[in-house]
């Protein structure tokens, strides 16, 4: 239909994207996915169960804008038996229709028109379009190309009085990096006694593998004060396509998310908020998904010994990167496109997690899948 009128787009610069160019492509060539960060196999039954369960029990209808009260509580227990800090379930706890809708919710509330907001490139790809929303500039700082830690130095020097938030994410996505103690150090002395909100990506806080530490912000109490803590049900229970994520924050601050909150999607899905209680109930649901990812990586890994790829380590999440560079002039967008046609196989351009589309002559690989899926994938990977 011929629209009546020309819009002023928000978001000028955004059209279609490497993601989406790389979906289509890898439908027409049916190549095998190692692109998507989302698991290939099935949650557990029992949870499916659960939902089932709540739907023929009646629980169909809004869930309290908040959430579910035994879900709520059930997060600040575990929060507070393995963070060791306390928020309260009923003014602390926000049950969100996603981590995405979260990490929304938090910026837009949080973030004003003339405000700066630091980053971490590469980056997911949301969050710089979402400060711009708000009238605020987003400000990328490159990590190390070596192994993609933060220069500290070059956060402090970015830092002035329109600097409104930080954003993090730990474990990293893309690059598989984790915050260390270090990390925690330094953003604790650069934020001491500012207006600086942090916002801290943890959905992927229970896949931290050879035994390093998650450093959620909820363990430090310094810290904790001034952050946003989100993350995802959909990361931990194999379960994506739910949507159903959380905000943790101090009062003060949750009271002003809740506030967006409330008009974006007012409540998540209420029978998926019963399961995950449900869930939440046997810690072992989450504490063995590190164990779970890291035979994952592993095999990938050993199923790629002899390809001509270079594999960065991952210390957490769902990925990992692999450099191409040193026997391949193409971008990132071409090779990838390359392995599509003529391998079909589909992965991630690094270069699409820079707001400048970096040159990186690396790729992402997700190891979110079936071992099948995994060995088949390495196998055509190795006939490159």
């Amino acid at each position: 239909m011929k629209s009546a009128m020309s819009p002023q787009s928000k978001l000028p610069d955004v059209g279609t994207t490497i993601f989406t160019v790389i979906g289509q492509l890898s439908a027409e060539h049916n190549a095998l996915n190692l692109s998507q960060g989302a698991p290939n196999f099935s949650c557990q039954p029992a949870l499916i169960d659960a939902v089932a369960q709540s739907m023929r029990a009646g629980k169909n209808q809004y869930a309290p804008m908040s959430g579910v009260a035994a879900l709520r509580q059930a997060l600040s227990a575990k929060v507070e038996a393995l963070y060791g800090s306390h928020y309260d379930a009923d003014e602390e706890v926000t049950i969100t229709a996603s981590a995405s809708e979260g990490i929304y919710s938090a910026i837009s509330a949080l973030v004003h028109p003339g405000d700066e907001v630091i980053y971490f490139e590469p980056a997911f790809d949301s969050y710089s379009p979402i400060v711009r929303l708000q009238g605020a500039t987003p400000v990328p700082i490159t990590l190390s190309m070596e192994d993609f830690s933060i220069n500290w130095d070059e956060v402090s020097s970015a830092i002035n009085s329109r600097t409104r938030m930080i954003i993090i994410n730990s474990p990293h996505n893309p690059t598989g990096a984790i915050f260390t103690q270090h990390d925690v150090d330094r953003l604790t002395t650069l934020t001491r006694n500012t207006n600086i909100v942090i916002l801290s990506d943890e959905v992927y806080e229970h896949v931290v593998f050879d035994g390093e530490r998650h450093e959620s912000m909820a363990r430090h109490a310094e810290l904790a004060e001034r952050s946003v803590i989100v993350s995802s049900f959909g990361k931990t229970y194999h379960v994506t396509g739910w949507r159903v994520g959380y905000t943790l924050a101090p009062a003060a601050l949750m009271d002003e998310i809740r506030k967006i909150h409330q008009f974006m999607v007012f409540t998540a899905d209420t029978p998926m908020q019963y399961a995950f209680a449900e869930a939440l109930a046997s810690p072992q649901s989450y504490l063995g998904l590190a164990d779970f990812y890291q035979q994952k990586r592993d095999l990938l890994i050993n199923a790629l010994q002899g390809s001509r790829f270079e594999l960065l380590p991952t210390r957490g999440s769902f990925f990992m990167l692999a450099r191409f560079s040193h026997f391949s002039p193409l971008s990132d967008d071409e090779f990838v496109l390359s392995l599509i046609r003529d391998h079909q196989v589909s992965s991630i351009p690094l270069s699409a997690f820079y707001s400048g589309n970096k040159p990186t002559g690396l790729i992402r690989l997700s190891f979110a899948k079936d071992d099948a899926t995994l060995i088949e994938g390495a196998r055509r990977l190795s006939g490159v």
